[in-house]
């Protein structure tokens, strides 16, 4: 059988493939490329770049099995696939302390205006006094979903002695009060409690634009928001609109709505911290990644249940 391997993975996940006897074709297709070709292929593998398109899956006549080496499914039509009996798998568990890792280095950068301040100092000046910050000591952290790698950022967040609370309605609370999380209700009791906002909610109907002016407007005046999930929850119309009041002291963005983004107003704040979408890009999390995609492959060509089915019952 045959897996194409449509977006660059750590060499260990083809290793894997090819020693179960699987021929695997490893390239970074075009998108009318991967039209072309999808139809001798098994099973496909990709990052976030290939965009699997219903299209694409229905041309994929002998395919067996998506893979996403990474966490969010969002660029593979899982309905389109569920349709045609194609199981879709992903590694949720591959990046979560790399993107809980730079979740919080995004707190402190936006806090202690890092960014701003390296600029200021490649222009050859020494703003001592414009860039006082803040500590994460002693502040509240509220987390838009708790899942795997809220749950990570709130234990890292304790550790710089933050309180955390959390909205989710997916989260148990024996789970949420075992990690030292206080459940709230509702969003906008969180959005008015927090000093900082992080987001870890998956992009869906319900939740785009989940965070938008009426909502932002809710924070206090002079918090902070970090979204390392997913574009497109949070507005980033409105969060523009609210840095430039100063009703938020800052934002930290490492996704976007549209990605890449071109050119955003957002890039003009000094009040800002921005990385291009690098959650999971760490050598441990890549490798991670490769391996528990190839593996959950090669249970699916197998005939074997996977763990990380995402269409499962579907």
């Amino acid at each position: 059988m045959k897996v194409f391997v449509a977006d660059q993975i750590d060499e260990i996940g083809v290793e894997i493939l090819r020693k179960e006897g699987f021929e695997v074709d490893v390239e970074e297709p075009s998108q009318e490329e991967l039209l072309r070709r999808i139809g001798e292929y098994h099973a496909l593998i990709v990052r976030s770049r290939t965009k699997v398109t219903r299209e694409v899956i229905e041309r994929g006549e002998r395919l067996k099995v998506i893979g996403r080496a990474g966490v969010g499914v969002d660029n593979i039509d899982v309905k389109a696939a569920t349709e045609r009996g194609i199981k879709v798998v992903n590694a949720p568990v591959a990046s979560t302390n790399s993107v809980a890792e730079l979740t919080i280095g995004h707190m402190i950068a936006m806090m202690r205006w890092i960014p701003a301040a390296t600029v200021s100092m490649k222009a050859g000046k020494w703003e001592k006094k414009r860039f006082k910050g803040e500590e994460l000591q002693g502040k509240t952290l509220g987390l838009v979903g708790s899942g795997r790698i809220g749950t990570e950022v709130a234990k890292r967040a304790q550790a710089f002695g933050m309180r955390t609370i959390a909205y989710d309605p997916y989260l148990p609370k024996e789970i949420a009060e075992r990690n030292n999380i206080q459940l709230l209700d509702s969003l906008e009791e969180l959005l008015k409690e927090s000093d900082v906002i992080s987001v870890h909610a998956a992009l869906t109907e319900e939740t785009y634009h989940m965070l938008d002016y009426e909502k932002l407007k809710l924070m206090k005046k002079g918090s902070y928001i970090v979204n390392c999930a997913r574009g497109g929850i949070v507005d980033e119309d409105a969060l523009y609109r609210l840095l430039k009041e100063g009703h938020l002291a800052g934002a930290a963005l490492d996704v976007y709505e549209r990605e890449p983004p071109g050119k955003s107003p957002l890039f003009e704040l000094p009040n800002i911290s921005l990385t291009p979408h690098i959650g999971a890009s760490t050598k441990e999390a890549q490798r991670r990644a490769a391996e528990i995609i190839a593996e959950e492959v090669v249970r699916a060509l197998k005939g074997e249940e996977p763990r990380f089915w995402v269409n499962r019952g579907g």
